[in-house]
């Protein structure tokens, strides 16, 4: 069943850009880190509204990390960690499911002291086992443990989120 079409999420997007500039108004820059391949996505997505927006710089760099067993290897960010000290940093993610994989993207800003750690989420299910609760989402959805959520948000002209 289709949650969001690509009209919906880009205005989940447009919300939530201006959400962050409300929030981090007065901030001196702001840094938005995507988690893997859609969070990058979304993370871009959201980059390029708030690059229209801000009166303030807006960096985007990645997090990648392996979700299925995020200690398997190392977690790393493209950005240096000197560049993030007293800087808002938000981790954005396209679905934030038990929380899991969001809460081992804390990992590299733990060497830094920022101004202030964020997340963006397009979609925050229900069930977390793990402390993390997005400060930006699109979405909140309640579903079963067993229900998959697909988002697709390679192509904007055809995105979607998908409950299966």
């Amino acid at each position: 069943m289709q949650i969001l079409d690509h009209h919906q999420i880009k205005q989940k997007i447009n919300r939530i850009a201006i959400e962050i500039l409300e929030n981090n108004f007065e901030e001196k820059a702001i840094i938005l880190a995507g988690i893997n391949n859609n969070g990058m996505e979304f993370a871009k997505l959201i980059h390029q509204v708030l690059s229209q927006r801000a009166a303030i710089p807006v960096n985007l760099g990645q997090i990648r990390l392996n979700p299925a067993k995020p200690l398997s290897e190392d977690i790393t960010l493209n950005i240096p960690t000197k560049e993030l000290k007293n800087k808002v940093i938000i981790i954005v993610d396209d679905v934030a499911n038990t929380g899991r994989t969001i809460f081992y993207a804390f990992k590299p800003f733990m060497e830094v002291i920022p101004s202030k750690l964020e997340v963006a989420v397009l979609i925050d299910r229900t069930h977390k086992a793990f402390p993390i609760s997005p400060d930006y989402v699109g979405l909140s959805l309640a579903t079963t443990a067993k229900e998959n959520i697909d988002v697709d948000i390679l192509n904007s002209e055809h995105a979607s989120v998908i409950l299966r």
